[in-house]
Formats: C-alpha cells, structure tokens, sequence
C-alpha cells in the first residue's frame, strides 16, 4: 500500500527585526561577572563599575600655549617691556610671579601665582639681557587669556565613565587622565562556534566536486573577536545527528553561548535542529529583513547540571549569515556584557542610484559612501555574493515596500559600528 508524503511542516510567522531583537534582549541577561584589568589593557572592554575621579583635571591652573606668564594689568599698551625673571618648563613649579615681570612658559606648565594671563610667543620678542633678559609684549592681555583651569576638564569626586561604557581609545586616554590604572570590567563572553555540512571544505584543501569553502567560519570568527570574545572554534561538524549532538555538548560545557551557520532547515540532512532539541530547546524565527530571515533560538544545557548555554542559529548564505550577526548577535553579545550602547548610530544620507523594486521586507542593502557625501550601490545585491560586505562601508535601511530614487534622503548603518 504506497504511503502518502509527509505534511510540510508549517512555517513560522514572519516577526520584524525590531520585535526579534527585543525578544532576544529581554531573554538573554547581562553575565554579572567582572574581572579586574590594567587600563593598558581595556580596550573594547565594557566597564562593570563607574570610574569616579580622585583628582581635578588638570590639578592646577596651566597654560595652553608656549609663550609669557604674566599680569595683563602689568601691559597697558602694546610694546610694553618687562624683565623675564623666571623659566618654566612644564612638571615645574614656578616661584611667585612678582609685579612687573614676567615668566617664560611652554604648553601644559603650571601659571606660576600671581600671573593671570599667557601671551604666546608670537606676539612677543625677546631681548637679550642680563639673566633671562627681557620680553617687548605686542599685544594687551587679557585676564585668563589662554590658560586652563584647574578643574576645567574633569572636578574631583566626577563620574567620568559610567558602568556599561565600551571602552574606545579616548575613554582609556580620560581614565588615565584621572589616575586610574585599572579598571573593572566585564569578563570577556565565551562563544562557541562550529559550520555544519559535508560539502563544506577549508581553505588549502583540494575542492571536490558538490564543495564549497566555508566562509562563514571565517567570518563570524572575525566579527567575534572584533567584540572581544573567547572563542572555542569546533570546526565543521559532519552531517550526522549524533555527531551534531555531542558537538553541542562540547559547546555549551565552558561556553555562554553557541553560534552556528546553516542547517536549521527541515531538509532530512539537515540535523542541527533536532540536535538542539534534544539537547536543550529551540524556537525556529522567520525574521522580515532581507538577506537574512531565518533564524534559531534556544539554549543547550550543560552535561554537568550547571545551567545553559545560548543558541543562535544564523542563515547559512554568506551574505545573510554576516548581516544577521550584525543586527541581531552582536547585540546580544554587548548584552551579555552588561553595554548600555547596543546598537549603531544611524546616519542621514543621499541615495546616488533608483531601487524601483520594493520588497515586502526590510532591506539592508550593502552600499558605500562617495566623494559627493552620498551613496552608492553594490550592483549584485544576491545573499551569496559576499564581493558586497568587502566592497560596502555601510548598510542602507530601507523600511518594506519602499522605493528609492536618486536623491531621496535614506537611512545608513556604517560598517564600522557595525563589526566592533
């Protein structure tokens, strides 16, 4: 008696990116754990507790110029001389300044007491004399003409850096600044990764007929470590449900979350999915953004009873399993973190180029800035075609069911807030 064929199994509703994201982010708690690092160190860390200064910055008045320290009641008119009667380098502290003089200064030296106005040296000439000589001053001072307030920068007992702030480069340079060495921060988020597919091959191996080279391992490797992750890289894992299983193990037993590529489909061969379910839970997502739109969620729990490990599937296709990462990962990673900024600063920019064909989902579209401030569009927008991600420096966000014309004022993501 022949058998009927299986019932495709019913797919999810699509749900916006915007209502995945929150989904994510309310499931998935900051580690609430920290670690204690040098400032040298920090960089890209998230702070676990404010940084309050012990100290004003700058810790005394200073000067903002090379030039001569001086009272600007002492200069009534261009021209006027007066006897230099000291020198001060910066990390010196000069003597009192007396009445009638006035004191060779360089940029960041402390204002010697009793001066209340730098001329830079510009407008001052020097004549030699006896000990430091003397100075003709061109122009008439004012008071607290180019000179730095104690304070002015940062006040004692200041907050200077707020827990949750992803340390960049400035951020280091201003704790420093107030005299902190170290820093607590969160520790660092331990992510597993492995690739899913015997037709996948590595770069160096011969390509037999029905491979591919896996790029996605790559690529999702690069973006986590850009984020600062510890990573523990599975590899491809052969498509066998009890390979896919004990790989899964592995992942979830040192790791706070677990990232994938491909192979959450309903295809016989594709076992990542019922791997996952019998090893924790899953929710399969049909996201509205186009390249992108399928998606896995859930967690795998760990042999040793302690708890769960996150699991994210991501698209298989080179293109959307890279946009995805940026939009709906790296949010989550910054989460786990305990980051307050987990998503880019938009731009308003001009669309060089038509794009007549709306679809019904949100479109991220690689483009790229030129040289007349507006952009322009990789031509082969295809999720395969990973030539685009290289070439763009940015995403353009366009809401479903829109057009562009040439002109129109478009919503841009730059990569580089992106990927780090």
């Amino acid at each position: 008696m022949p058998t009927s064929p299986p019932t495709p199994e019913k797919l999810p509703a699509l749900q916006s990116l915007d209502e995945a994201l929150a989904r994510l982010l309310t499931a998935v708690a900051p580690l609430g754990e920290a670690e204690t690092v040098s400032t040298f160190d920090a960089l890209g860390r998230v702070l676990a507790r404010d940084v309050v200064s012990t100290i004003d910055a700058p810790p005394a008045d200073n000067t903002s110029m090379d030039g001569y320290a001086m009272r600007a009641a002492d200069v009534p008119a261009a021209g006027t001389v007066l006897p230099v009667a000291q020198r001060v380098p910066a990390g010196i502290v000069g003597a009192v300044l007396r009445p009638g003089t006035a004191a060779r200064i360089f940029t960041g030296a402390q204002i010697p007491l009793g001066a209340d106005a730098v001329v830079m040296q510009e407008l001052c000439e020097g004549i030699p004399g006896e000990g430091l000589g003397s100075v003709r001053v061109n122009e008439v001072p004012q008071a607290g003409q180019w000179i730095r307030r104690r304070g002015e920068d940062v006040e004692q007992g200041a907050v200077v850096l707020h827990a949750g702030h992803r340390l960049d480069p400035a951020a280091l340079g201003l704790a420093a600044t107030v005299g902190a060495a170290t820093l607590q921060v969160a520790r660092r988020p331990r992510v597993a990764l492995f690739s899913t597919g015997d037709e996948l091959a590595m770069p160096g191996e011969v390509l037999k007929p029905g491979a591919i080279y896996n790029s996605n391992r790559f690529t999702l490797r690069g973006l986590l470590q850009a984020l600062g992750c510890e990573i523990t890289d599975l590899g491809i894992v052969p498509d066998r449900l009890d390979a896919t299983r004990a790989a899964l193990r592995e992942a979830a037993a040192g790791n706070d979350l677990i990232i994938t590529s491909g192979g959450v489909s309903v295809g016989e061969e594709d076992h990542l999915r019922p791997a996952v379910q019998a090893e924790g839970r899953l929710d399969l997502w049909q996201i509205a953004i186009k390249p992108g739109k399928p998606l896995a969620f859930g967690e795998v729990r760990r042999e040793e009873g302690s708890g769960s490990a996150w699991f994210i599937g991501l698209p298989g296709n080179p293109v959307s399993s890279f946009v995805t990462f940026m939009l709906l990962v790296r949010p989550v990673i910054l989460r786990l973190q305990g980051a307050t900024a987990l998503t880019p600063q938009a731009l308003t920019l001009r669309a060089d180029f038509d794009w007549p064909r709306p679809d019904r989902r949100r479109e991220f579209l690689r483009v790229r800035l030129n040289a007349q401030g507006g952009l322009d569009l990789f031509p082969n927008q295809s999720s395969g075609v990973l030539t685009s991600a290289v070439w763009a420096d940015g995403l353009l966000d366009l809401p479903a069911g829109q057009r562009i014309a040439c002109g129109d004022a478009v919503r841009f993501l730059p990569m580089a807030g992106l990927m780090s």
